[in-house]
């Protein structure tokens, strides 16, 4: 008879001989289960270590970590940013739960967390980054609190840089998209191409936020540390193209038999009607973009792509943050460094703007005959 023994983690770990072995522990971080696995000595092992009373020393990271999340700092997070907080935060106790508190102010513990997290980047070096940013924001709290003497983390600067030049979706990246991915999922890029909003807000994006003319949502990112007075509520016109999509969408929907209707509220659904998850919507929306042969382009650069668009059609800064929710820092920022890209289109308008400047003032003199 199979028991299930709740929290037992393996590992697998090879020796010097080229052997692989494997340990099992009560739980991650737990202690470890000396006896044969399967056998009745190993479940008793398991038994006596789960109801042992356990000692968490209050001088190591591991407290730190736990303290920062029963923090009201924590609680006030968005739900997305708890759950990524959570997950890089046993990566940290995994590898410096039992590291001291007072070993903080040790000049040498900077490097060594540095090099933990340089090691991290040989696999990825955005999640290398995330994790170091965790710890300096938790060592960051407890040094606020008392908790903690100082952060040797601080100012740690970053391994990853994107390189988002040329990261601009084409009218050719469009066209096939719409010729080969599923059905279900042309709205989305509608959507975005003439919001220029995040993708999580538009998975969040219900009917009753549209009126027939005008989206109305507030920017996810914009709620910081439940400060909602901070928050950016944006009121979007809906063009043409979008409106059609959004009215066909809707009159399907109203069309179909009561029992048949999508479950979910969201204007984005699944192909049976549910709403999205980030995750799903993601896996779905790459093997869709691989189907499409769209290839070096993300979701999140349709958001530049917006504003490239936009800045081509001849729409200023101001008018350009007003429809995405960007600051006119941040426009300008990404036109001059980011998705402009120096387009053929934009040169090729200040030529005609400049040939037409010079036909209205200029009168070029005719040719003279030679008199001699």
């Amino acid at each position: 008879m199979r028991v299930k023994l709740k929290g037992l983690t393996r590992a697998r770990k090879r020796l010097a001989n080229g052997t692989t072995v494997t340990y099992y522990y009560a739980w991650r971080g737990g202690p470890r289960i000396n006896e044969k696995y399967g056998t009745p000595e190993f479940v008793e092992a398991f038994n006596r270590a789960v109801s042992a009373p356990v000692v968490v020393p209050k001088d190591t990271i591991r407290s730190l970590c736990d303290a920062f999340l029963d923090s009201s700092g924590f609680a006030a997070l968005a739900d997305l940013t708890k759950t990524d907080y959570r997950r890089h935060i046993r990566i940290i106790d995994a590898a410096f739960g039992d590291f001291p508190i007072a070993a903080l102010t040790d000049p040498r513990t900077r490097g060594e967390f540095l090099a933990w997290r340089d090691r991290r980047a040989l696999q990825s070096r955005r999640q290398a980054d995330y994790s170091f940013a965790v710890l300096a924001r938790v060592l960051s709290w407890s040094v606020d609190r008392g908790l903690a003497l100082v952060n040797p983390c601080k100012a740690g600067g970053i391994t990853y840089r994107a390189q988002r030049t040329t990261a601009v979706w084409t009218d050719q990246d469009e066209a096939a998209f719409y010729a080969k991915a599923p059905e279900h999922l042309h709205l989305a890029l509608r959507l975005a191409l003439w919001t220029g909003q995040r993708q999580g807000d538009l998975l969040k994006l219900t009917w009753a936020q549209y009126d027939g003319a005008f989206i109305r949502l507030t920017q996810g990112k914009s709620i910081r540390r439940g400060d909602t007075s901070a928050a950016t509520r944006m009121v979007i016109p809906v063009g043409q193209p979008l409106r059609a999509a959004l009215d066909a969408a809707r009159a399907a929907i109203d069309a179909l038999p009561a029992d048949e209707r999508p479950t979910a509220s969201t204007i984005l659904v699944t192909s049976r009607g549910t709403a999205w998850t980030r995750d799903g919507f993601k896996t779905s929306w790459r093997k869709a973009c691989a189907a499409a042969g769209v290839a070096d382009v993300t979701f999140h650069d349709l958001r530049g792509t917006v504003v490239t668009r936009l800045a081509i059609a001849g729409a200023s800064p101001p008018e350009i943050a007003t429809l995405t929710g960007h600051s006119l820092r941040d426009v300008n920022a990404i036109l001059d460094r980011h998705y402009l890209n120096r387009d053929i289109r934009m040169a090729q308008a200040a030529i005609g703007k400049l040939e037409s400047g010079t036909q209205a003032t200029t009168k070029i003199p005719a040719k003279r005959e030679d008199s001699s």
